[in-house]
């Protein structure tokens, strides 16, 4: 099923992200995390893909296969493109197709100095463009509360954000935030631009302090004051931190929630415990 679907099925969709592992035999371990996080009725899981790897050995597709098959889940395949020219875009394409994967979540990729890029896709509407030319998936875009890193301003996001849309992208995932503010606003943004598919939320509950520090890096992400205090408090006593970062995702959730938001995306860094708690958390909330 795609995704534009189930939106149109439910009010509240719920979702998750997980990443493949790095060594063939880890593969099946990942088995234990999807156990737990099928048993939460996701309504589609979205697997992450890194650059460099053929459809040969492309544990992303894989993972999605296994997710599809076995659990009966709706895989959402990440697919990046910075790294890829359009005959190995359309090698991946054929591979999903044939094993029924009907949702791609596109994304230009981040730039690898270990793995060189290539000239046929410089932007994710770029791929997008292609990828609807040549096939018929449900295309998702990625999006950002607080302006992709590369953006001159909000304005210049936006303008960014309706070509991907106009191109093809049928719902946008956003990337984490810390300051709920931040998400409503965007998407008023998005409203007055004039982009007009669902737009859900992506939330990382933070346990520990490397992991906020890095992901705070990498997106750009700012931390509000009341969260900092937290971090601040609590950051020598790793069970504190668990407990505070979970009570503060949810707290985002619900608030969320409260205000329609159209779904729930849930960053799972491969966590099942922080799946289950947070799901356990609004299992009577999301609808």
């Amino acid at each position: 099923m795609k995704i534009t679907e189930i939106h149109k099925e439910k009010k509240q969709v719920l979702s998750f992200e997980i990443f493949p592992p790095k060594k063939d035999d880890e593969l099946l371990d990942i088995r234990d995390t999807l156990d737990i996080l099928c048993e939460l009725n996701p309504d589609f899981i979205s697997v992450t893909f890194g650059a460099g790897g053929s459809s040969n050995n492309n544990k992303t597709i894989e993972l999605a296969k296994m997710i599809k098959n076995d659990y009966h889940v709706e895989p959402v395949v990440h697919l990046t493109c910075l790294c890829y020219d359009q005959k190995e875009i359309d090698t991946f394409s054929k591979v999903l197709q044939e094993e029924g994967i009907q949702n791609i979540l596109a994304l230009r990729g981040d730039h690898n100095p270990k793995v060189p890029e290539k000239n046929d896709f410089k932007h994710a509407s770029d791929l997008i463009t292609y990828l609807k030319t040549k096939s018929d998936f449900c295309i998702a875009g990625a999006c950002y509360p607080e302006c992709h890193p590369d953006s001159l301003n909000r304005v210049d996001e936006m303008r960014n954000l309706k070509k991907k849309v106009d191109a093809g992208a049928e719902v946008l995932l956003s990337q984490l935030f810390f300051d709920n503010n931040y998400f409503y606003r965007f998407v008023e943004d998005c409203r007055i631009a004039g982009i007009d598919v669902p737009v859900t939320p992506g939330i990382m509950p933070v346990i520990n302090a490397a992991q906020i520090k890095r992901m705070v890096t990498m997106c750009g992400a700012s931390l509000p004051e009341r969260f900092q205090k937290i971090i601040n408090r609590f950051e020598g006593d790793k069970n504190a931190l668990f407990d505070a970062g979970m009570a503060y995702a949810l707290s985002q959730i619900i608030d969320l929630l409260a205000n329609d938001v159209e779904g729930i995306h849930l960053y799972t860094m491969n966590n099942p415990v922080v799946a289950r708690k947070i799901c356990e958390g609004i299992k009577n909330i999301i609808k």
